[in-house]
C-alpha cells in the first residue's frame, strides 16, 4: 500500500514537473525580465510578461529612443499605464507620457516553446484614444492575448504608443513632423524582432494585426521603408490606410486650432510654443465633439492622423504599396462597420419608434460627396436606391443609411487597399473577408449585422473566458476567426494549419472573399464584395485605384 502511495506521488511530482515549462528569467537588450507563469493544464503553460520597456519615455513632439537600460532582474507582472489621452466622454486626460510598454504571452507544451511565430496586436481607437490592453471587465481585458497565444499556439504581443495631440499633431513641416505613434509601433516592432528569439519567437516570423486605426496602422507599417524586412505578414481588421479618416493631407490647418486653443501664436514660433505646453492641456485641446449630423457628419472631425512627413512615410500611402510586395496581406471590414458612426449622425437608426427619412439619407450622401464631386449625388442616391421599389419600408431606409456610412468610411477603402496590395505584391499573397455575426447587444435593432469593433472579442477568444458561460455559435466563431488568424500567421495561408470550416481562396482569384461568421461553410465564398457600390466610389474618391470586374 505504502509502495503504491509512494508511486503515485512520484507520478503527481513528475506530471507537476513536466506541465510547468516556463522561460524563467529572460535576457533582453535592456536587461533581465521576470513574467508570471500561468498552468493551464496538463502539459500546458504559459509565460506572461506585462510591462516591459522597448523604449525610454519619449520626449514630446520626439521619436522614441532606445531605452537605456536597468540592472537586476525587471519585474513584469503588471500592466503599465497607456499613453496620456482624453477620456471616453472627452472631460478629462488618463494615462502617463511614460507608457512605451509591451506584454507577451508566451505558451508552452511539455518543453520550452522554440521559434513560434509571434502575432503584434496593434489596438484601434480613431488615433486618438486607446491602450495596449483596451477596457478591463473583472480584470479580463479585452486584448489579453492568452486565449489566442493558446488556442493558436502562437506568441501574442500587445504594445502601447501615442494618441491624440501628443502621438499625431503636426505642422506639416520639419518644426513637427508628426507620425509620432507611428514611430512608436515602429520601436516596438523593431524591438521585438531583435528580443523575440529570447522568449522562444521566430524573428523571421512576425504578423502585425489591429483593429480600426489599429489596423490602419498595420497599414502604414507594412508601407514605411523602415520596416524593410522585419514584418512577414499583416492583418488589417475595419480599418486601412485609404480610409477617408486614416491621413491628413493638410495637417497645418488644425496645427493652428489647436495652437490658439493652448495661446500659442500662429506664427514660425508655434511648434516651440507646443513643445513647451503642459501635456495636459495639449491633450484637451485634441479632444472632439461626438456629436455628428446628415450634414456633418462625425467621421469628419477625426483631424488627428498620420501624415506624408517624407520620413516614416516618403509619400502619400496609395504610392507605397510596393514597399508590401512581399508581405502576405489580410483585410476585411465588417458588414454593419459604419453602424456606430451613423448613428452618431443619425440617431433615429437605432430607433423602431422614430423613422428615418429619405431625406436624411441624401442629405448624409451630399456630405460625403460634397468636397469631392457634388454633381454625383444623384448618382451615389440612384445607386444606393435601385433596388428599393416604390414603397421602402423603414428597414431598408434605416439599412441604406448604414450601408452608405459602412461602404464610405470602410469598406470600399478596403476593397481599394486589397486591389494595391495585390497589384503591387510579388510573392505577398492578398485575402479579403467580411465578418458578419450579428450583433447581440439587447439595444439594437432585429436587422443589425456586425458593428464595428464586433470582431475583436472573437479574435482574442473573449466567448470562452465569460463569467455566463460560452454560447456554442460564440465559439464556434471565436474559434474560428482564431484559427485563420494564427494559420495565416504560422503559414500565410490562413486554411493550412488548425481546422476551419471551409477554405479561404485568395483574393486574386476572381475577387474572393470570405464571409465569416458562425453558420459559415464553403458556401460562404463569395465573389466581389458590394461590386456596383466600389466600382462607384472608386469613380469618384482620389487616389483610389479604378476597379473593373
Amino acid at each position: 500500500m505504502m509502495m503504491k502511495l509512494g508511486i503515485l506521488v512520484a507520478v503527481a511530482v513528475f506530471l507537476e514537473t513536466v506541465s510547468a515549462a516556463s522561460l524563467g528569467v529572460v535576457y533582453t537588450e535592456g536587461g533581465m525580465v521576470e513574467g508570471e507563469q500561468i498552468r493551464l493544464g496538463l502539459f500546458r503553460s504559459m509565460d506572461v510578461f506585462r510591462g516591459i520597456p522597448f523604449a525610454d519615455i519619449p520626449q514630446r513632439f520626439q521619436k522614441p529612443k532606445r531605452h537605456p537600460g536597468w540592472d537586476g532582474v525587471l519585474n513584469t507582472t503588471e500592466f503599465r499605464d497607456r499613453c496620456l489621452q482624453v477620456n471616453r466622454i472627452m472631460t478629462h486626460t488618463r494615462g502617463s507620457e511614460d507608457c512605451l510598454y509591451l506584454n507577451i504571452w508566451v505558451p508552452h507544451g511539455s518543453s520550452v516553446s522554440t521559434g513560434m511565430a509571434v502575432m503584434v496586436w496593434i489596438y484601434g481607437g480613431g488615433f486618438l484614444v486607446g491602450g495596449s490592453m483596451s477596457a478591463n471587465f473583472f480584470h479580463d481585458y479585452v486584448y489579453d492575448g492568452q486565449e489566442m497565444a493558446d488556442r493558436g499556439n502562437v506568441i501574442v504581443v500587445t504594445l502601447g504608443y501615442r494618441v491624440g495631440t501628443l502621438g499625431f499633431l503636426s505642422t506639416g513641416d520639419s518644426d513637427l513632423p508628426g507620425n509620432f505613434g507611428l514611430w512608436d509601433q515602429q520601436a516596438a516592432i523593431a524591438w521585438v524582432h531583435r528580443n523575440i528569439r529570447s522568449f522562444g519567437g521566430d524573428p523571421d516570423n512576425i504578423t502585425i494585426f489591429g483593429e480600426s486605426a489599429g489596423g490602419a496602422s498595420v497599414g502604414f507599417q507594412i508601407l514605411t521603408p523602415h520596416n524593410k524586412g522585419m514584418i512577414r505578414r499583416a492583418i488589417s481588421q475595419s480599418g486601412v490606410v485609404t480610409c477617408p479618416w486614416a491621413f491628413t493631407k493638410n495637417p497645418r490647418r488644425y496645427a493652428e486650432e489647436i495652437a490658439l486653443k493652448v495661446n500659442c501664436p500662429t506664427n514660425e514660433s508655434m511648434a516651440e510654443c507646443l513643445k513647451m505646453t503642459d501635456p495636459v492641456n495639449l491633450t484637451m485641446a485634441g479632444n472632439i465633439s461626438m456629436v455628428g449630423s446628415p450634414d456633418n457628419p462625425i467621421m469628419f472631425n477625426l483631424l488627428l492622423s498620420p501624415v506624408v512627413d517624407g520620413d516614416f512615410l516618403p509619400d502619400e500611402p496609395h504610392k507605397l504599396f510596393h514597399n508590401a510586395a512581399e508581405i502576405d496581406y489580410i483585410a476585411g471590414v465588417n458588414d454593419m462597420d459604419g453602424f456606430f458612426f451613423t448613428y452618431l449622425d443619425v440617431p433615429s437608426i437605432n430607433l423602431a419608434v422614430v423613422d428615418t427619412s429619405v431625406e436624411d439619407l441624401k442629405r448624409l450622401l451630399a456630405s460625403y460627396v460634397k468636397d469631392i464631386d457634388p454633381k454625383s449625388l444623384d448618382n451615389a442616391y440612384s445607386t444606393y436606391t435601385s433596388n428599393w421599389g416604390p414603397n421602402p419600408n423603414q428597414e431598408t431606409i434605416k439599412k441604406t443609411v448604414v450601408d452608405v456610412g459602412t461602404d464610405f468610411i470602410f469598406l470600399v477603402p478596403t476593397q481599394a487597399a486589397l486591389y494595391l496590395h495585390a497589384a503591387n505584391a510579388t510573392t505577398g499573397r492578398t485575402y479579403s473577408y467580411l465578418f458578419s455575426q450579428p450583433n447581440v447587444s439587447p439595444f439594437r435593432q432585429s436587422w443589425m449585422g456586425a458593428d464595428h469593433t464586433d470582431d475583436v472579442q472573437y479574435v482574442f477568444g473573449k466567448p470562452f473566458t465569460t463569467l455566463l458561460g460560452c454560447w456554442p455559435s460564440h465559439c464556434n466563431v471565436s474559434s474560428y476567426m482564431i484559427n485563420y488568424w494564427t494559420n495565416f500567421a504560422k503559414t500565410g495561408d490562413p486554411t493550412k494549419g488548425e481546422n476551419v470550416p471551409t477554405n479561404w481562396p485568395e483574393f486574386t482569384i476572381n475577387h474572393h472573399y470570405l464571409e465569416i461568421n458562425s453558420d459559415m461553410d464553403e458556401g460562404y465564398v463569395r465573389q466581389q464584395l458590394r461590386m456596383s457600390h466600389v466600382k462607384f466610389w472608386a469613380s469618384i474618391l482620389p487616389n483610389l485605384p479604378l476597379i473593373s470586374e
